[in-house]
């Protein structure tokens, strides 16, 4: 008999970034390894902040999917989904989703029921509906924290009120107390968890299918494929495009380097952001700064290949709050990452060490520009070298889901 499997989490496929692609992955390697799922989430919206085709007659309303051999069902609910998001505005979004999901969660309690509860956080919060759920059905619960969402939004001034900052601390505490098993990403990230709780943390990382994405021969030429010089070095960033990660910090960067005119900077993705990070380019008149559309599934192996150096940018104050997704699929096709991050993260750590890439102090728009002339000028092959084995050796999907399984199945026996 399967074990059946509930996942809640208001991101998941065909999202192609963050925690929805993710989610999407999971869900569908469990399925073929056994299990019976059943997912609770949004309509796909990421990092677009709209609802994307072929859904947008259906957003109002909830809709259900059965796929992978009717071993997954998929239920979306509606939510209000802000298209200039803030930090006021997605505590509403959040909160319109935990309402919708609430609902449906209620319909499946008196329908069937499932072995495993899986929450995925962010939204922290839905971690409420599988407390609820574990008390009525004696289902066991299995948190699993991508992002410290409080304190991100804490660290990011996207909230300020004490009052509220401890009432949501207060719940958090409330479904940490109330979960089996507790997981999360990073070193850093299951340290601050562990705080928190007094309880160990099981480790899971997100992970790539280093099959779909590997190396590539013949880059030059895939560099003509989209317009570039074979001689250009591009500066590639590519994925969510929000006004938090400081991505201002290319633009002048790339002001800066105006002069040397093989040197080329793409922002390739789509969010809020992306309109006025444009006109910014625009009025700088940056002509070595380009903008591209996501870059459709079946060709982003070949796209991420193409570049010379990937930008791996986030705040400071993000520090160990969240763990950059789109390091694993750079690390899978043996690129050459610049990231920013400061010396007490796990994030500077794990590149440090492991030298799969150059590091460098956040915010620090001089360190920007000298971490780019050392990736451009001096040979990196074997920082290339490194990420790709280490992306064999501890980020392979069949690796980390089997851990993940037995955890599960752990739990669900006890």
């Amino acid at each position: 008999m399967p074990k059946r499997l509930l996942l809640i989490g208001g991101n998941f496929a065909p999202e192609l970034t963050g925690i929805g692609k993710y989610n999407g992955e999971m869900i569908r390697w469990l399925a073929n390894n056994g299990y019976d799922c059943t997912v609770i989430t949004s309509f796909p919206h990421y990092p677009q902040w709209k609802v994307q085709s072929p859904y947008e007659k259906s957003r109002y309303w909830f809709r259900k999917e059965v796929a992978e051999n009717n071993n997954v069902t998929v239920y979306r609910c509606p939510q209000y989904i802000p298209s200039k998001p803030s930090g006021k505005k997605r505590l509403l979004m959040d909160f319109t989703f935990a309402m919708s999901a609430s609902v449906k969660l209620l319909q499946l309690l008196f329908t069937r029921s499932v072995d495993v509860v899986v929450v995925v956080a962010p939204p922290f919060h839905l971690g409420l509906l599988a407390t609820l759920y574990k008390k009525l059905r004696g289902a066991r619960f299995l948190y699993h924290i991508q992002d410290l969402q409080i304190e991100a939004a804490r660290d990011l001034k996207m909230i300020s009120s004490s009052f509220l900052l401890r009432s949501l601390f207060g719940m958090e505490k409330y479904i940490l107390r109330h979960a089996d098993v507790v997981s999360s990403i990073s070193d850093g990230m299951m340290k601050k968890v562990a705080e928190k709780t007094g309880r160990s943390i099981s480790f899971f990382p997100n992970w790539v299918d280093v099959d779909l994405f590997h190396p590539l021969t013949g880059r030059e030429q895939i560099k003509t494929e989209y317009g570039f010089a074979v001689t250009d070095k591009v500066i590639l960033h590519a994925g969510a495009i929000g006004e938090k990660q400081g991505l201002e910090a290319i633009l002048y960067v790339a002001a800066m380097m105006k002069e040397q005119t093989h040197v080329k900077f793409l922002i390739c993705g789509a969010g809020p952001y992306r309109e006025q990070l444009r006109q910014h380019a625009t009025e700088l008149q940056l002509s070595n700064v380009h903008f591209r559309d996501p870059e459709p599934f079946d060709r982003f192996n070949r796209f991420l290949n193409m570049a010379d150096v990937h930008l791996v940018i986030q705040k400071a104050s993000a520090g160990d709050l969240v763990m950059p997704s789109k390091l694993t699929t750079i690390l899978a096709v043996g690129g050459l990452a610049l990231v920013t991050a400061n010396e007490d993260t796990s994030l500077h750590t794990l590149v440090k060490d492991n030298n799969i890439g150059i590091v460098i102090a956040a915010e620090d728009r001089n360190a920007l520009k000298e971490g780019i002339c050392t990736a451009i000028n001096k040979r990196q092959e074997h920082i290339a070298r490194n990420a790709r084995q280490y992306a064999l050796n501890y980020l392979a999907i069949d690796k980390i889901m089997s851990r993940l399984d037995r955890a599960i199945f752990t739990s669900v026996s006890t």
